[in-house]
């Protein structure tokens, strides 16, 4: 017979498993097609720190993202992504990279494809490509996610959560590439200030699920994106580490102004 004590974490691990669940490929439900437009990058405390320009188009069957950010100092990120839309959502390219007066001084990919991830920082002479394990419709990088998010909209909002893969990477000097589950929640309607105007929409948690021994050497902050409300959903804010874990925070904003708010 099992005791009040058992019979309590008994309860609250069924309850776990009930709320958190591996999610499977994700059905498509919001279509995406050609946009174009010109967010802002600013740090942690909403100051602007670059501008940045936004393509999105269908071309053979494929849905390719460019995102350019450029600096007054002439630094430039460019972040890419290719996905499949049939009746699943598939990321199949990723890629990001740093560069100084068009020199490359960072660079992070990863071919889902190929099961192939490579890290690259030139200061350091550091390059490290490896094999990684992909779950196709189940792993995504980057803008990956706010993507997979405009498709699981519905059930976040009514209360599941689920598990998706990231493509991520350790911090130098490793800078091992590797695949680890997240678990997605919705983080409630919120209000924030950016472009000069006030808007809501709807905040999303991504949240590395780290083995605990990693916990004792490296932090690995929460990634926050928020979609448009109301529906349809597109992007409207992202808060997180650049690419390592080990990164300044930034934030990503729809609208590009001096100064954006905190999300409330």
């Amino acid at each position: 017979m099992l005791t009040r004590t058992k019979y309590a974490v008994f309860f609250a691990l069924i309850v776990a498993v009930y709320f958190v669940t591996p999610s499977l490929a994700i059905k498509v439900t919001e279509l995406a097609g050609a946009a174009h437009g010109y967010p802002g990058l600013c740090d942690s405390n909403g100051k602007k720190l670059a501008d940045a320009e936004f393509r999105q188009w269908v071309e053979d069957d494929h849905l390719y993202v460019v995102i350019t950010y450029r600096f007054p100092d002439g630094r430039v990120f460019e972040e890419k992504s290719r996905f499949r839309q049939g009746s699943e959502l598939t990321q199949e390219q990723w890629s990001w990279k740093e560069l100084v007066h068009g020199k490359p001084q960072r660079e992070f990919t990863a071919d889902f494809e190929a099961r192939v991830a490579r890290a690259m920082i030139r200061k350091d002479n550091k390059d490290v490509s490896e094999k990684i394990e992909i779950e196709p419709g189940r792993t995504f990088a980057g803008f990956g996610f706010t993507m997979a998010l405009s498709n699981l909209r519905k059930r976040l909002i009514h209360g599941e959560q689920l598990q998706l893969k990231a493509v991520g990477f350790s911090p130098f000097p490793t800078l091992k590439p590797q695949v680890v589950t997240v678990t997605i929640s919705y983080g409630g309607l919120q209000h924030m200030r950016m472009g000069g105007r006030s808007l809501k929409g709807d905040q999303f948690v991504i949240h590395p699920e780290i083995p605990l021994i990693a916990k004792l050497f490296i932090k690995v902050p929460d990634t926050k994106i928020w979609l448009t409300n109301p529906a349809p959903p597109g992007f409207l804010r992202w808060e997180g580490p650049i690419v390592l874990p080990t990164d300044p925070l930034i934030r990503v904003d729809l609208l590009s102004a001096a100064k954006s708010g905190p999300a409330q």
